[in-house]
């Protein structure tokens, strides 16, 4: 029985291709996501802003508008 090795190599190829198909999806992205939780109400270590308090809702807006304000290019050539 001869083996064909071009035959082979393009099983093998094919093979790995379709197993990378098969990976599960990721869930991290629907682990973050927390509807029981507001978001203003967040987490308590160091990758806070530093005017924000857990729980305040008018602070963590200030500081989302004043962070979006940061990122808007006609704000920052004025």
């Amino acid at each position: 029985m001869k083996v064909n090795f071009k035959t082979l190599g393009l099983c093998i190829a094919a093979g790995a291709l379709l197993a990378a198909c098969s990976e599960p999806p990721e869930i991290a992205a629907k682990a973050a996501k927390r509807p029981d939780v507001a978001p203003y109400m967040g987490a308590n270590n160091g990758f806070m802003t530093k005017n924000w308090t857990p729980g305040n809702q008018a602070s963590w807006t200030e500081s989302t508008d004043k962070r979006t304000q940061g990122q808007n290019e006609y704000s920052r050539i004025k």
